[in-house]
């Protein structure tokens, strides 16, 4: 069986879909089968950053109302062998229940190791039922101060839920936002948040015009290295928590 892991946070603009198409490109090139299920209603996009817009068949509106299966709807990525996307649905205004979702795991998680649910970002009740089904939440914030407390709000709640399978993801660093007045240090947004920190993705333009392009993250991003630690963390393998901070 796979290991969901959902991917999270209490504002947009966080880069939460890019970090999902860089787990699941890094993760499927250490050779596991991954899929992404890109629940973003209104905001599809992950078909653009793996350079597959235009040639998605079938998505997740066409599972949603029984027109195919959920494998069926499935579409392989060129770039990585292992990776697989199931795009959200064209239609802004659908929408899906928490039990179509989990049923939608269940019929296909033993076709892969790994689903990462790029989940809708804001926080609702709707979000924080479904991310609860995942074995692994991924609490996605940048070192602005305000999505430091949406991403604390949302934490808490899990918490207040009883969930404590949460790992903290601090994206879009630099040694501007580091050290500045609003951000004293790394450290006090992992405080601020209350989550375990289990990496640090670095501010990278080699990655924005990658994830534009629909190419693959080029070996020389500095952002790439982050999401190898990553995935490798996610696999329970020793590997830094951080990367060289521009």
């Amino acid at each position: 069986m796979s290991k969901v892991i959902a991917v999270t946070s209490g504002k947009g603009g966080t880069g939460k879909s890019s970090i999902c198409s860089g787990l699941g490109y890094t993760l499927a090139k250490q050779g596991s089968r991954t899929l992404i299920i890109e629940l973003d209603f209104g905001l599809r996009c992950i078909d653009i950053i793996f350079g597959m817009q235009g040639k998605i068949k079938y998505d997740l509106g066409d599972v949603l109302h029984n027109r195919v299966k959920p494998l069926d709807a499935v579409t392989q990525v060129p770039m990585a062998s292992n990776l697989n996307i199931l795009c959200a649905p064209k239609d802004p205004f659908a929408s899906a229940t928490v039990e179509q979702i989990v049923d939608i795991c269940k019929q296909i998680r033993k076709y892969f190791d790994y689903i990462i649910i790029d989940t809708g970002a804001g926080i609702n009740s709707h979000v924080f039922d479904i991310v609860e089904q995942a074995n692994t939440i991924l609490v996605v914030t940048t070192p602005d101060p305000i999505c430091v407390r949406d991403a604390q709000m949302m934490s808490d709640e899990f918490y207040n839920r009883g969930n404590k399978r949460q790992r903290l993801i601090i994206n879009k660093v630099n040694k501007r936002a580091i050290g500045s007045e609003l951000v004293k240090s790394l450290d006090e947004i992992i405080d601020t948040i209350g989550v375990q920190l289990i990496g640090v993705i670095p501010e990278d333009y080699e990655l924005v015009i990658a994830t534009g392009k629909g190419q693959p993250i080029p070996s020389t991003a500095p952002s790439l290295a982050a999401f190898d630690a990553i995935a490798k963390r996610l696999k329970g393998e020793n590997a830094p928590l951080t990367v060289k901070i521009k």
